[in-house]
């Protein structure tokens, strides 16, 4: 059995240089590390000034669990801080839309806990985006919320039996 150690982690080479300034994070997908596959368990390095990812919520339940720091949490209530130790839910639905970064002078770990099932979807409000996940890359999709939505059979063609 592996047990990876989220205070030994070693983030040095879990950065993507692609991240736009703001969301330069590393993340260990740790449940997977662990021999996972049910639940979805990713921890991250939040160095000064950076957010894990932009405001949205999911049709599943989130939770935050902070491990190293302080870091500041965004929900439809409000923002407040969260420390070492504290424990968030984020409900599923836009009741759970949350938003985490940090403001400290030094680096922040944080757990972020989901279900590992996929399609997925999550809603971005302040850019009205939608994003869509499954299991094929081809078939993943970020689109713009208030762009005109399909109906059911638009594009189909007609049925032959």
């Amino acid at each position: 059995m592996t047990r990876p150690n989220a205070f030994e982690a070693d983030f040095s080479d879990k950065y993507n240089d692609d991240d736009p300034d703001g969301y330069r994070v590393a993340e260990a997908p740790f449940g997977k590390a662990a021999g996972g596959s049910d639940l979805e368990v990713r921890l991250f390095e939040l160095p000064p000034g950076q957010n894990v990812c932009p405001y949205h919520y999911e049709y599943v339940e989130e939770w935050l669990l902070v491990m190293v720091g302080e870091v500041q949490v965004r929900t439809p209530h409000g923002t407040a801080p969260a420390q070492a130790g504290d424990v968030v839910c984020f409900p599923a639905g836009p009741d759970g839309a949350h938003k985490v970064w940090n403001e400290g002078d030094a680096s922040a770990r944080v757990v972020m806990f989901s279900a590992a099932t996929v399609p997925s979807v999550a809603v971005y409000p302040d850019s009205d985006k939608v994003g869509v996940w499954t299991a094929n890359e081809r078939d993943q999709w970020m689109f713009r919320g208030g762009e005109p939505k399909l109906e059911y059979f638009d594009g189909e063609p007609p049925a032959t039996h």
